[in-house]
């Protein structure tokens, strides 16, 4: 029998702290030993929920199967694990106390069977170091860290080389982030995500939806839209009508005002949009607006979308998180050929000056709008493996698969943007795993304030749209 004792003090409230851990599979936000964690049992967390909770011990992964075995609202969680040569009890009690923090009391007691057994005298202070660290990482998790993040001074070295940068962008990137968690609660909020049906923006869905946020999802496919929203009551735990689908196909702008106009007179406040919605096209075509389909649906649905919220947006002092892409580092903004008309068409290229316009568009909508307490970010989510990539990067896909990182590895920074205090203190910046980073590194790549403002201009006369404040 291996034993395990830790206790610790956080400056939250007893029932956000049981809040969080309740739901067991928030251990892979802040236990440095849980690789991945999910919930098997749809639903709000009771006695009887599981969750595969998998594990990174001596360089191998292990999965055990966790299941709640007796709650106490807001003071006691009692879980049995069991797997292949290990099964455990653990017990989290949790005290509060008149200044309002909470003491959290973990203790676990694990029995080692089969040929695991004999291992039980060399492998105990392991377990006590895996512990010390997990409970460490859930002090992290629980306190909330108000201060504005900085780039440190080795991320912004590699940036500057680029491919010093790209081991960062996969999996083993994000596993190195100290903080990965998500504790700060969004209950009476509104957040509206485009494009999530599939990959980073229904992974993001379902954590605002966890984190108790009304959740708008928008896409372009009715059946896709019905399961999402399944999919992320049962994630989240959530009533039904806290998860609502909005019809539309981003390639036209008249759907793309139609639905802004829906949600605007549903949510006449909206806390976070999260502009997610992307992709890429092997063939150069034009829309039925006369717009090249990555220009479309990558800049001009966002546009539309961001100009037609932004009374509700205003309304919340809310936040805009608008994705790109690494792939942006390598193009420029092409003003005088927006549409690739004069330039021989190339999907990759025409994606990421596409998301380079975003980036420029974003920093422009901080600045015009800075007085209206909306916050604009961008951000990109690293090599993720997602559907997309898949189906328009399948060389890459074969290459790199193994090094990408899961969808909601990718959606983590998105998440982050829309609900920690410190995001809230950033506007007109550029993320990648919460940390800022310079928009532009290669030579004649950067876009002027001057070249945002012409391509503000040039997307509000392509689309017709009133936009916020002008005739």
């Amino acid at each position: 029998m291996i034993s395990l004792h830790e206790t610790i003090r956080v400056a939250r409230d007893v029932a956000v702290c049981y809040r969080y851990l309740v739901d067991f599979s928030t251990c892979e936000q802040w236990d440095p030993g849980v690789y991945r964690a999910a919930k098997r049992t749809p639903g709000t967390p009771r006695i009887g929920t599981e969750f595969d909770v998998t594990l990174t011990v001596f360089g191998r992964r292990m999965t055990l199967r966790y299941v709640i075995e007796s709650l106490q609202a807001d003071a006691r969680i009692e879980l049995r694990a069991t797997g292949d040569g290990i099964q455990s009890r653990e017990v989290i009690t949790l005290t509060p106390d008149a200044a309002g923090t909470t003491e959290v009391d973990y203790r676990a007691d694990f029995e080692l069977t089969g040929p695991m057994r004999a291992t039980g005298p060399l492998v105990k202070p392991l377990f006590r170091r895996i512990g010390r660290h997990a409970v460490a990482g859930l002090k992290r998790a629980l306190e909330i860290d108000s201060r504005p993040p900085r780039q440190g001074w080795r991320s912004y070295a590699a940036d500057r080389s680029l491919i010093a940068a790209a081991p960062a962008f996969t999996e083993r990137g994000y596993r190195t982030l100290d903080d990965k968690s998500h504790s700060e609660y969004m209950d009476q909020r509104v957040v509206v995500i485009t494009g999530a049906t599939s990959g980073i923006g229904r992974a993001a869905a379902g954590e605002y939806a966890r984190l108790g946020a009304s959740v708008v999802l928008v896409g372009r496919d009715q059946e896709r839209l019905r399961t999402t929203a399944a999919h992320v009551r049962d994630f989240a735990g959530c009533d039904a009508d806290r998860v609502t689908t909005i019809l539309a196909d981003l390639l036209s702008i008249g759907d793309v005002q139609a639905a802004a106009a829906r949600i605007a007179t549903a949510h006449p406040r909206i806390d976070v949009l999260v502009n997610n919605a992307g992709a890429m096209f092997e063939e150069h075509e034009l829309t039925g607006d006369g717009l090249e389909r990555t220009v479309a649906i990558n800049l001009m649905a966002p546009f539309v979308l961001t100009e037609g919220l932004m009374d509700a947006l205003i309304a919340a002092e809310g936040r805009v998180v608008n994705m790109s892409s690494g792939g942006m580092y390598l193009q420029p903004l092409v003003l005088d050929d927006m549409n690739f008309e004069h330039e021989a068409f190339d999907g990759t290229k025409a994606y990421a000056r596409a998301k380079r316009g975003l980036v420029a568009l974003n920093r422009h909508w901080a600045r015009r709008y800075a007085e209206s307490g909306v916050r604009f970010n961008a951000m990109h989510p690293g090599w993720v493996a997602t559907p997309g990539v898949t189906r328009s990067l399948p060389g890459f896909n074969r290459v790199m698969g193994g090094f990408l990182r899961d969808a909601r590895m990718g959606a983590d920074t998105a998440v982050w943007l829309g609900a920690s205090t410190a995001a809230g203190q950033c506007t007109g910046e550029f993320f990648f795993d919460r940390q800022p980073h310079p928009t532009a590194v290669l030579p004649n790549t950067a876009v002027l304030p001057s070249q945002a403002q012409s391509l503000y201009g040039w997307l509000r006369n392509e689309t017709g749209v009133t936009v916020h404040g002008l005739g």
